[in-house]
């Protein structure tokens, strides 16, 4: 009785923690996600502060002057963006009318094969959607309502950035109290946890970039030459979806597709295209990640799939984005650890794991790297 009993109330405190834990993480979304990015981003811009103030640089500046740099590569992708858009929209016309002749041509296809009457058409399908709009105005305010919200917290991300790079120091020595107890032996612990996990998000931040700006010249390459139109556009936008892993690579690959499918005369086009996403996503998973992104989110892929659509219940897309970095923060914690080591084995991979089979290429590619240097230093 005393072993069930013990049992029962350790699994209600398990599950009594949990859902205040998810309560607490939606209910304080506003807070929590300005504060996550801000945390990435200022461990990721660290050591360019580090290194102007070896330059004798006051911190203030030198964190004053990363945020600038940041703020400068996204103002860039923004201005981007902006201008593909711009360029998409003096297109709305043709779109338009494409889009009608299909949907005529659907109509016909109907009523010839399916006997089905019923006139299908532009005018038809925009004043449905504005039915559905009426019908739904509330919902659709709340979620605009969230969307504002959010937009609101993205421009704390910079101050929460300045002002974690100015008392780093401090937030480091806390940690070092907290967790340290007064111990030597574990504040060397807690040392070597952030150590890790500051590598960790640096190495996984810059790696991700750089596989985004590789798939991005590909995709618009392999665009430009089917003949999409907006190819980089297309192909960008593809490549920076890719941040979600499984999920990020499909939805990237949709938008192309149907716009190839709406404005090119042949199926040809958009089955070659979903070939070619394919191709360079093979490429990406086997070669550029493993190579670049190296194993540094550890975890296996029923747990990365997990972590992605509790994300997404709970966060939405920031939620998808966040959690893989939170979960392998929370993989180097438990591999610390001793007494959750057992959770750090649940999260990760085992030796021998078929998953981990998928580098093989890039381990190939490496070695030949490797051999061709040695050469270039004989020769």
């Amino acid at each position: 009785m005393d072993v069930e009993s013990k049992w029962y109330i350790k699994y209600t405190y398990i599950l009594a923690g949990l859902i205040l834990t998810v309560y607490a993480m939606i209910m304080a979304k506003t807070i929590l996600l300005p504060l996550l990015f801000a945390l990435f981003f200022s461990i990721l811009l660290s050591p360019f502060c580090s290194w102007l103030e070896k330059y004798k640089v006051p911190r203030f500046l030198s964190s004053f002057a990363a945020i600038i740099v940041g703020l400068l590569m996204l103002t860039a992708i923004g201005f981007f963006f902006y201008n593909q858009i711009e360029a998409f929209a003096r297109d709305a016309d043709m779109f338009a009318e494409r889009l009608e002749e299909l949907l005529e041509r659907f109509d016909s296809f109907l009523a010839t094969w399916f006997v089905i009457e019923g006139e299908i058409n532009l005018d038809r399908v925009v004043s449905g959607a504005f039915d559905y709009v009426r019908e739904n105005i509330m919902t659709l305010t709340r979620g605009i309502t969230g969307a504002a919200s959010t937009v609101t917290a993205v421009f704390l991300v910079p101050v929460y950035m300045y002002l974690m790079l100015l008392f780093r120091d401090m937030l480091k020595t806390f940690l070092l109290k907290a967790f340290g107890e007064g111990s030597h032996e574990k504040e060397e612990k807690v040392q070597k946890i952030i150590i890790r996990i500051k590598t960790l998000v640096q190495k996984y931040i810059t790696g991700l970039l750089m596989v985004i700006a590789i798939l991005a010249v590909l995709n618009s390459i392999m665009l430009a030459v089917i003949g999409v139109d907006h190819a980089i556009f297309f192909g960008v936008f593809a490549a920076m979806l890719n941040v979600i892993p499984f999920i990020g690579p499909i939805m990237g690959s949709i938008l192309p597709i149907l716009y190839a499918l709406i404005t090119m005369d042949s199926l040809f086009y958009p089955i070659i295209i979903l070939l070619s996403f394919y191709i360079i996503q093979l490429f990406e998973s086997n070669l550029f990640t493993p190579m670049i992104v190296g194993s540094q989110v550890s975890m296996n892929a029923l747990v990365t799939l997990l972590l992605i659509f509790i994300g997404a219940q709970i966060w939405g897309l920031a939620g998808m984005i966040l959690f893989i970095p939170i979960g392998a923060i929370l993989k180097v914690i438990c591999d610390e650890v001793e007494s959750l080591n057992h959770f750090g084995y649940l999260l990760g991979r085992e030796t021998g794991d078929k998953s981990e089979q998928r580098s093989a290429l890039a381990q190939k590619v490496k070695e030949l790297g490797k051999k061709a240097k040695k050469k270039a230093k004989r020769g």
